[in-house]
């Protein structure tokens, strides 16, 4: 099959959920045979190195289109300009691009369009019934944007409000234009604000349990861990949360503790907590095992956000002892008290973690049905053959 794939970042490094999410499933449809054709926009110049680790994946050809400053400048102010259009969409829409993805699709005669994320879905809108194509949700924008109101300073509000309706919006007109739609989690697909949301495909994301596997037993560094990308406000978010929140009041039970925020691109949020007592801010590391195996307890106090937390299925595949919320965990579906354990609110989630650093021997058990739950559960090759059979119905 003839497969255009069109993604709104370059798929590596592996350090963002969109880039890890398509990454896997092109390694996996290139595998089966597909002839693979990608465009993918970047704000940045793509290293050698990642252009290497993609371009095998790719037999149809490999455009990567450059969003420069201007580009992305003009976007958000059309996006301002049309009523009903996101800022998301906006940052990321270029008529140079257009014209790329036109002439793709008019030279390339793909059986199949799939569409990575509802920012790039505004490319395809002219072609809509005129080719097969999926729309991958992945996570549902408007909601994360709306969540984001309970915490962000009271003069991003209104700027965010507005946001959020434009997106929730989109997503459902949107709707129409795609022949498929997938996302990540069922959870997900319930904020979806279109009748049909229900037909929409779950496809979770896997874990390469190959790579993310137990390190023997070493030294640890730190008694608690959380990483992502750093940049990404949910992220900022849980990790000032943690460090100015939970840590004192697990300080208190374990005097000394000490907490590693790991991750590319830290904001200056998070690089200020390097100043809290027991927080150490490493920014990018080129191994991101290195923290989880030097970690005693990996802990995600998710506020806001969507989406599967890929760090919490990396940390559990590397048998870590895991803590998170309510939210996290509706999309990943682990069983509380025996995967990992659940909480909400500072205290609550700083009992938990006490509990673990208290208890080795239930904090392994912990970890044990942890990595047992995602290397059951979460599987690239079988989530991502979903994805085939779309491709293939009606394609």
């Amino acid at each position: 099959m003839r497969l255009l794939v069109l993604l709104s970042r370059f798929p590596y490094p592996l350090d963002k959920g969109d880039k890890l999410r398509a990454f896997h499933q092109l390694r996996y449809l290139a595998a089966q045979g597909h002839t693979i054709c990608l465009l993918a926009l970047s704000d940045e110049v793509v290293p050698d190195a990642a252009l290497a680790a993609v371009r095998p994946l790719c037999r149809g050809g490999l455009q990567v289109h450059r969003l420069g400053r201007l580009a992305r400048g003009r976007g958000l102010a059309q996006a301002l300009a049309i009523a009903g259009r996101p800022l998301q969409v906006g940052y990321f829409y270029e008529a140079g691009a257009q014209r790329l993805v036109d002439k793709l699709l008019a030279d390339f005669r793909p059986d199949h369009v799939y569409c990575q994320l509802i920012r790039m879905a505004e490319y395809l809108r002219p072609h809509a019934g005129r080719v097969a194509m999926t729309l991958d949700y992945m996570d549902v924008f408007s909601a994360g944007v709306a969540r984001r109101l309970a915490t962000a300073p009271a003069w991003q509000r209104p700027a965010l409000a507005l946001e959020a309706r434009r997106l929730a919006a989109y997503e459902a007109e949107a709707f129409g234009w795609f022949r498929h739609h997938t996302i990540i989690s069922d959870q997900d697909r319930q904020l979806i604000r279109h009748p049909q949301h229900q037909q929409i495909t779950v496809v979770p994301n896997g874990i390469a349990l190959d790579y993310f596997q137990p390190r023997p037993p070493a030294a640890k560094t730190h008694d608690l861990l959380f990483c992502g990308n750093m940049g990404y406000y949910p992220n900022v978010d849980a990790a000032c949360f943690l460090a100015d929140d939970i840590l004192p009041l697990v300080q208190q039970r374990h005097p000394g503790a000490r907490l590693l925020v790991a991750g590319t691109t830290p904001a200056p949020r998070v690089q200020a907590l390097a100043r809290r007592p027991g927080v150490e801010v490493s920014g990018w590391l080129p191994d991101i095992r290195t923290a989880y195996a030097q970690a005693r307890v990996f802990v995600a106090p998710m506020r806001v956000g969507t989406g599967l937390q890929n760090k919490l299925l990396e940390a559990m595949a590397m048998q870590l002892p895991c803590v998170t919320t309510p939210l996290a965990n509706n999309a990943l579906r682990g069983e509380p008290g025996r995967q990992l354990l659940v909480a909400e609110g500072a205290p609550a989630l700083a009992d938990a973690l006490s509990s673990l650093l208290a208890d080795e021997p239930a904090a392994a058990r912990l970890a044990a049905a942890g990595r047992t739950f995602v290397a059951e559960t979460y599987d690239w090759a079988a989530a991502t053959r979903q994805l085939e059979n779309l491709f293939r119905d009606n394609c």
